[in-house]
């Protein structure tokens, strides 16, 4: 048996190292399973000792003399080592020791610690060779997650980040956006960098030498880094995608110095995108020291002719050589997605859905006859630019903790680990959706690897009844509250699904869910009844399916070509040679391993993008036997392929040229044999020889139990029934069910599944509240996503300055998704206005505004409402959506005047109009306002797509809506709406309650204030009298004669934020906040009247971006949650009448009593990002020089103030340039406690012939090329007195 090839398929988890082996060239019948922790420690228990010798059962199945000469510890009850012994010999469960074993061990675990890697083990144990001796030559294929436990961790290679000068800060930056909206300390990701290296040299967008490369100090820079400890070198400099010169004399040098990994990023992902290429690069320096280590210590224990392929985030096995950081992220992971569609392919279904619930969380994924990948994506706060086969993954599996936040049941994201673990492993653990299966009879103690107490999980579930007992006086029957946990579950996983499928145009009843991973198969009735699926897969080897992907995963070779052309015949006609001779460069690489040419093949994919737009659609281009490779593609097909692909995503087709970003070459080794098919059989009803109790549906139950060993092709089983086996639980819900494949899968089915409404109870139900409040949130953002998608412009699709929100019949919030915090709550005066406007509203009717005076907030956000009707044409809902136009009129291009003086000035304004009546477009009607007016709109066609977009995004929450109520009853889902509504007051109130009755008192200013005789202060009080509050801008200054007044619905905005964040934890964000909270706004700059036309009505342009920071910072103040932030949105605008360009720009964040404020982030009432350095100086005439930290800004104090940023910026042709900001001069951004203020912000201009000028807060000016425009963004507050 040592002299026969075998090979190794081993998926090497967090937690566990799944391994198969097989015979080469033997089917799947003749695998062999092991399972270990990945820590390579084998546990026990010493179940009878005889003096040096003990046995354990566990051990029964090992062949002989495995563990001779490993060492084992035997580990008391406190967790402490009592003992320590070699082995000299193990036969079947008998092992004998060098030493003596005490007799008081009798009992205690035991742990064996074989000095090998998890997969090494494995192999041994699979051939039956002990450890001592040497292997034979295999085949490995290996799945690690060791790159990314690294990734998580942040235990990495200690790495210098070298780049461009003037960006050594740009990973810190990012997109400038802060990852939770509602935090007050904000914890930004860190760059995996330890230290980092600014060079001196330059290219232009275009490549071109701008600087020459500067070498004098490099090498002895490098020199002084590899004596501080640093092990890797990551080098990605400005445009260097275009033109590597600069990258490649810097990684020669690097390796001349004695760096043994040197990642430059024109190798590693040759794109545009400095931030996204940047940590990709990063990342690959990171891992790949540790990654080396790791496939080391396994080869070294191999024999020197084995063959060791891993399989990487795409899904692809390359060699142990090739593997790199980058690729190793999704590295497992992959192989369950390579696994579950060669399952559904053997079973006969060309789409499926993966379900992989494991411990902590839930990856799920589709299939489509082809994989479906991700060319850019985010993994604990990096970002990525390398394929990755698609995977969304929501914080639900066994371990997710269940709790009750005071008004609702929730469940995960926190996760109880493997240590202590679920309640009723005995060590002391939360209650888990482990206990939920365990106490409802859905999984078998007796059946698992490890003993379960039910009396602890039910301990916990008491304690949890006890809690909402106390809090709402609803107190549930126990299994009644595990089987509510369990739904809400269930539901997190069936919205992680969805995210996959419907979010990208498909429906998931059109699908087969494939179940796998140790816990899936225990909820998968109930989350494929959710989605409408009727038909779920299991298969044999479920519980290890990664593993068995990694049998199945095809060798293949990938390269990118970046292109950035429109698309054209003559492009495509130049790219015939280069892209032709890269297939077959890879080609070479795939003969290599051993595969024919013939058994070769190759697929391109066209990334293509409207022009100006920067998200792309991955297009199939070509898709042949590389033998048989002709380069025949039109750019007509290409186009008419694009459009197709457009409208089946985002519901329209475009007009506009196509971008021809990159092709995505994949050349791969076809199998050569064909994968066996397996089949229905002749099916039979078969009985259950025992059953057991399982509660479902409100009621226990009776239900079958199967062992699958037992089980035949051809077998059915009725539910409700629970099928055992060694690794896994299945559970077949009534109404379902299971038959036997030819090839031992267990296919599940519901025919009437789709049909199938969920019956509730009208009496108020904590799990409900949690699972509606999730739906609504759940349609808004699905709101969003549409929006994001079906736009075309940079300010929605790419800086993301958009919000929706649902609200009741009368025009109340339900919920607003959290993407504009300035947007909060604004809408609903809006959606009020249109129904005192129009006395008829009817189905089939859009209405829009951007009035500031009904509830808009300046003229650029434009609103569109739809009402929501039921079957009687009563009106039920109202879905809404605002957006960033970046062009909606006014006397300058960008719509964001700095010197405005009357509305009229900042653009056109739409009050309260039909858009759509009765379901025919009023369009036409539209277009002649928007080009009406003394400053009519410049981009009508660009306002017109974005409109359509947002009547798309709220069409598409009105058909949710009705999804929903299709689901529960419209009854059912109007009670649960109010009931939202006041669990929101109810949390709200509670916050007030614990603050204390009294005043809180604060006073800001504008940097206008006491200028040319202008007052531009903000007051506030706040009286809060038990669980109410009265927040009373009395004091504020009369309305200015300048832009910088705000309106009702921004303070309301500004309230609703603030109140979040008074409360630091999520609630539903709806009218329910506001219910406790009377605001008074007397007549001021924060509540203008309108004149009798846009030109007598005061202007609001500055007041949504700059004033709505200060009435945050003035309440917060109040509040004594905080010290100031930057107190503005820095908006630069510059442009002529080709085009115009906005940015709002991040700055330092206020420090808080807990924690330091955030370097470099945008605060409050904004979050939008920030194009990216490679594609600003791509698309417009400027270069971008500098974009760095701003140290010393931030104010200081026991915990200093965030650092705010310096961004500069060459002009290269004469455009006009808009400043609107705040804190400069000497209003500077106040600290609290006595903290020191931050530094205010500096504008100013460096001419081309040298001179320098500083610009104020509010300026509009005409620049010429080679000026240089900087802007210093203001530092945030210290808190605390600093020490001396």
């Amino acid at each position: 048996m040592k002299n026969e090839p075998w090979q190794f398929r081993i998926d090497v988890g967090g937690t566990f190292t799944d391994c198969i082996a097989c015979p080469s060239n033997q089917s799947d019948q003749s695998l062999r399973r092991y399972k270990l922790l990945s820590s390579s420690i084998i546990p026990g228990i010493l179940e009878t000792l005889r003096g040096a010798a003990f046995t354990d059962n566990r051990r029964s199945q090992d062949p002989a003399n495995l563990w001779n000469g490993v060492t084992l510890q035997i580990i008391g009850t406190q967790g402490d080592l009592v003992f320590t012994s070699t082995i000299i010999e193990s036969q079947s469960n008998l092992l004998q020791l060098a030493d003596a074993i005490p007799a008081d061990c009798l009992g205690l675990r035991y742990e064996l610690l074989p000095e090998r890697e998890a997969p090494v083990i494995g192999i041994h144990y699979l051939l039956g060779i002990p450890l001592a001796e040497s292997l034979p030559p295999v085949t490995l294929r290996l799945g690690t997650t060791r790159g990314t436990n690294a990734l998580l961790t942040r235990t990495g290679a200690k790495t210098l980040f070298v780049t461009t000068q003037g960006f050594g800060d740009i990973l810190h930056i990012g997109n400038q956006d802060r990852p939770d909206l509602f935090a007050l300390d904000i914890q930004k990701h860190q760059p995996l960098f330890s230290s980092v290296l600014e060079v001196t040299e330059r290219m232009s967008a275009a490549g071109e030498i701008i600087q020459p490369l500067e070498l004098n100090t490099f090498s002895s820079q490098l020199q002084q880094a590899r004596q501080d400890g640093i092990e890797s070198v990551a080098i990605c400099l400005m445009n260097a995608y275009i033109n590597d010169q600069h990258e490649q004399q810097l990684k020669t040098i690097a390796q001349q110095v004695g760096f043994k990994d040197v990642s430059v990023s024109s190798e590693i992902a040759s794109l545009i995108k400095l931030v996204s290429r940047a940590d990709t690069t990063v990342l690959n320096s990171y891992l790949n020291p540790v990654l080396t280590q790791y496939i080391s210590r396994i080869t070294d224990n191999l024999h020197s002719d084995s063959q060791v392929r891993l399989i990487t985030s795409a899904g692809a096995l390359i060699t142990a050589e090739e593997f790199s950081g980058k690729d190793s992220i999704l590295s497992g992971p992959a192989g369950g997605v390579v696994g579950f569609s060669q399952v559904a392919k053997q079973a006969g279904f060309t789409r499926a859905i993966g379900f992989d619930m494991g411990g902590t969380s839930t990856d799920v994924s589709r299939f489509d006859g082809q994989f479906e990948y991700e060319f850019e994506t985010q993994k604990a706060g990096v970002r990525i630019v390398t394929p990755m086969l698609a995977v969304e993954t929501v914080a639900a599996g066994g371990g997710s903790i269940c709790g009750f936040d005071g008004v609702k049941l929730t469940v995960g994201p926190q996760s109880a680990g493997s240590n202590p673990g679920p309640a009723c492993y005995g060590r002391g653990g939360p209650l888990t959706v482990t206990d939920l299966n365990l106490v409802l009879g859905r999984i078998l103690p007796e059946q698992f690897s490890i003993p379960l107490s039910i009396d602890s999980a039910v301990i916990r579930l008491e304690e949890l009844n006890s809690q909402i007992q106390m809090a709402t006086e609803h107190r549930y029957k126990i299994h009644d509250l595990a089987e509510a946990l369990l739904t809400i579950a269930n539901h997190n996983m069936a919205q992680a699904i969805g995210n996959i499928s419907v979010a990208r145009g498909y429906d998931p009843a059109d699908y087969t869910l494939v179940s796998f991973g140790g816990a899936a198969a225990q909820h998968a009735c109930q989350v494929a009844q959710l989605l409408g699926i009727s038909k779920i897969l299991n298969h044999p080897d479920a519980g290890i399916l990664s593993a068995y992907g990694m049998g199945h995963a095809p060798t293949a070779r990938q390269a990118d070509l970046g292109i950035y052309q429109t698309l054209s015949p003559n492009i495509l006609k130049s790219l015939e040679q280069k892209t032709t001779e890269t297939c077959h460069q890879l080609g070479r690489q795939v003969e290599q391993e051993g595969y024919p040419l013939d058994q070769i093949g190759v697929r391109i994919l066209a990334e293509l993008r409207p022009a100006g737009v920067d998200a792309t659609l991955a297009i199939p281009m070509l898709d042949t036997p590389l033998k048989e490779l002709v380069w025949s593609i039109s750019a007509d097909e290409l186009t008419d392929r694009f459009m197709s692909a457009h409208h089946r995503r985002y519901g329209f087709t475009v007009n506009k040229e196509l971008e021809l970003v990159t092709l995505r070459i994949e050349v791969t080794g076809l199998n050569a044999t064909a994968t066996g098919v397996s089949e229905r059989q002749t099916s039979c009803l078969i009985s259950a020889t025992s059953t057991t109790e399982c509660f479902a549906q409100g009621q226990w139950q009776e239900a079958g139990r199967f062992e699958r060993s037992q089980l035949r092709p051809g077998d059915q089983i009725a539910g409700p029934a629970i099928v055992t086996e060694t690794i896994s639980t299945t559970v077949i819900e009534p109404g379902w069910t299971a038959e036997v494949l030819s090839g031992d899968e267990l296919l599940l089915t519901c025919d009437d599944c789709a049909k199938k409404s969920v019956e509730i109870s009208d009496d108020t139900d904590p799990a409900l509240l949690e699972i509606f409040n999730n739906q609504f949130v759940a349609i808004a953002e699905q709101m969003g996503l549409t929006l994001q998608n079906t736009s075309s412009s940079v300010n929605v699709k790419e800086r993301l300055d958009f919000s929706c929100a649902i609200f009741t019949a009368a025009g109340e919030l339900v919920v607003n998704a959290p993407h504009i915090p300035v947007h909060l709550g604004a809408m609903g005066e809006s959606v009020r206005a249109v129904i005192e406007d129009h006395e008829v509203l009817q189905p089939g009717d859009v209405f829009i505004t951007n009035d500031p005076y009904r509830g808009g907030s300046h003229l650029p956000d434009i609103t569109v409402i739809t009402p929501v009707f039921n079957h009687l044409r009563q009106r039920i809902f109202f879905t809404a959506s605002r957006a960033h136009h970046s062009e909606i009129g006014g006397i300058t291009p960008g719509s964001m005047p700095p010197f405005s003086q009357s509305l009229a000035e900042e653009g056109v304004l739409i009050p309260s109009l039909k858009l759509v009546q009765a379901g025919v477009s009023k369009e036409s009607e539209l277009r002649g306002l928007l080009s009406s007016g003394a400053f009519p709109s410049r981009s009508v066609d660009a306002n017109l797509a974005d409109i359509n977009a947002q009547i798309a995004a709220n069409q598409q929450g009105a058909n949710d809506l009705q999804k929903m109520i299709g689901l529960y009853s419209e009854q059912v889902v109007l009670r649960y709406m109010q009931l939202i509504q006041a669990a929101a007051t109810t949390k709200i109130r509670q916050a007030l309650n614990a603050l204390g009755d009294g005043t809180y008192e604060y006073r800001d200013v504008l940097d206008e204030h006491g200028k040319d005789e202008l007052e531009a202060q903000i007051c506030v009080s706040i009286t809060i009298n038990g669980t109410s509050a009265t927040i009373d801008f009395t004091g504020t200054s009369a309305v200015l004669p300048i832009n910088l007044n705000a309106n009702r619905a921004i303070v309301t905005a500004a309230v609703l934020y603030v109140l979040r964040l008074l409360i630091n934890e999520p609630i539903p964000l709806n009218q329910g906040v506001l219910e406790p909270i009377t605001i008074i706004l007397p007549a001021c700059m924060l509540n203008p009247a309108p004149g009798r036309t846009p030109a007598e009505s005061p202007a609001v342009v500055g007041g949504n971006v700059e004033t709505s920071q200060r009435i945050v910072d003035t309440l917060i103040g109040a509040f004594h949650l905080a010290a100031a932030s930057q107190g503005t949105m820095n908006n630069l605008l510059f442009g002529d009448d080709s085009f115009g360009y906005y940015e709002t720009i991040c700055g330092g964040a206020g420090a808080t009593e807990n924690a330091a404020g955030a370097d470099a982030v945008h605060t409050h009432m904004t979050n939008t990002r920030i194009t990216d350095p490679e594609i600003l100086e791509q698309r417009y005439p400027v270069r971008l020089d500098t974009f760095s930290i701003r140290r010393g800004s931030g104010g200081a104090g026991v915990h200093p103030g965030g650092n705010g940023i310096i961004r500069a910026m060459t002009f290269l042709k004469p455009v006009t340039v808009s400043l609107l900001t705040q804190r400069r001069g000497k209003n500077a951004p106040p600290g609290m406690e006595g903290g020191q203020p931050g530094q205010p912000g500096v504008n100013r201009l460096l001419k081309n012939d040298g001179s320098e000028i500083y610009l104020k807060n509010r300026q509009q000016l005409t620049v010429m090329p080679g000026d240089q425009l900087t802007l210093e963004s203001p530092g945030g507050g210290g808190w605390g007195t600093p020490s001396s």
